[in-house]
């Protein structure tokens, strides 16, 4: 942010969130693993306790898209990214984006779940579910590739739990 002397916002800078996490991680089952656990020790820092279901749907988040990261996106030598956001208050959407290097295989979700002899699939469908909202598009940074998006809204999920206790 540039300074400005009114002590007001610069509408033409961007806002950095109130929270913000992001790391490079090497495109196998580890660094999937690493990235879902640093991803979930962070949100408890901030402020989603462990064991929530908020924190647990936004972790699961997280595996999913980083699991699909080394599974679909991988180039061998290339790292995946992660980047997990949350706004400034209050507290409510938190949004994770996972970039890979391999731009021309796109996510496809799965139409149905997947039979029970089926060990594949799932991801997608379960991101879909968990999310609010969620997507892709190219990379525009650094590298060639794709990031895939989820978007968790706490609002949305707060209120469902309270209208479902009364």
């Amino acid at each position: 942010m540039t300074n400005n002397p009114t002590g007001t916002a610069d509408p033409t800078q961007p806002t950095m969130p109130a929270h913000h996490f992001e790391m490079r991680f090497t495109s196998t089952p580890r660094g999937a693993r690493l990235a879902r656990r640093l991803c979930a020790e962070r949100l408890h820092a901030w402020g989603l306790p462990y064991g929530t279901e908020a924190h647990d749907a936004v972790t699961l988040l997280v595996a999913e898209l980083t699991a699909n990261a080394v599974h679909h996106g991988r180039v061998p030598g290339r790292d995946f990214h992660v980047r997990l956001t949350v706004p400034a208050q209050p507290f409510s959407t938190v949004r994770i984006e996972v970039a890979d290097t391999r731009g021309e295989r796109l996510p496809e979700p799965a139409q149905h779940f997947p039979g029970p002899d089926r060990t594949d699939g799932r991801g997608l469908f379960l991101v879909a579910a968990l999310a609010d909202r969620w997507g892709w598009g190219p990379r525009l940074r650094e590298a060639p590739g794709k990031v895939v998006w989820a978007e968790y809204d706490r609002r949305n999920h707060d209120a469902q739990t309270v209208l479902g206790q009364m």
